[in-house]
């Protein structure tokens, strides 16, 4: 999947297209999902380009790295999720069936959340 500089994300990110932001750094950009799927869902994404979980690793550089995933920490304590827990996932690829081709991590919480995944059978 190659990097579409048009992606909602990317406009996100240019200002084309507003958003109810969380959080915002040098490295990361926090904001509430347009379809919830619990009481909390956020996403943060990088403010570089970078298509997955796959691109970023082998690209980013480590204060990227490490500013992606301290914007995650942040966004969970800023919004009260330590102590009750919340659940992060990052879909890569088809098989995960991500559907923007920029690296996104998805933060869950405010009610129970179940089970990770029904066992799925091959």
């Amino acid at each position: 999947m190659a990097y579409d500089d048009d992606n909602v994300f990317a406009r996100i990110l240019r200002g084309e297209i507003p958003c109810k932001k969380v959080y915002e750094d040098d490295y990361a950009l926090a904001f509430h999902d347009i379809n919830p799927l619990a009481p909390v869902h956020v996403l943060v994404i990088p403010k570089g380009r970078y298509v997955s979980m796959v691109d970023f690793h082998r690209n980013a550089s480590d204060a990227e790295i490490a500013g992606l995933f301290r914007a995650v920490g942040r966004v969970a304590e800023k919004l009260g999720l330590n102590e009750s827990g919340y659940r992060i996932l990052a879909n890569n690829g088809r098989d995960a069936n991500q559907e923007v081709p920029h690296l996104h991590i998805h933060i869950f919480g405010g009610a129970p959340l179940g089970r990770m995944l029904k066992k799925i059978e091959r």
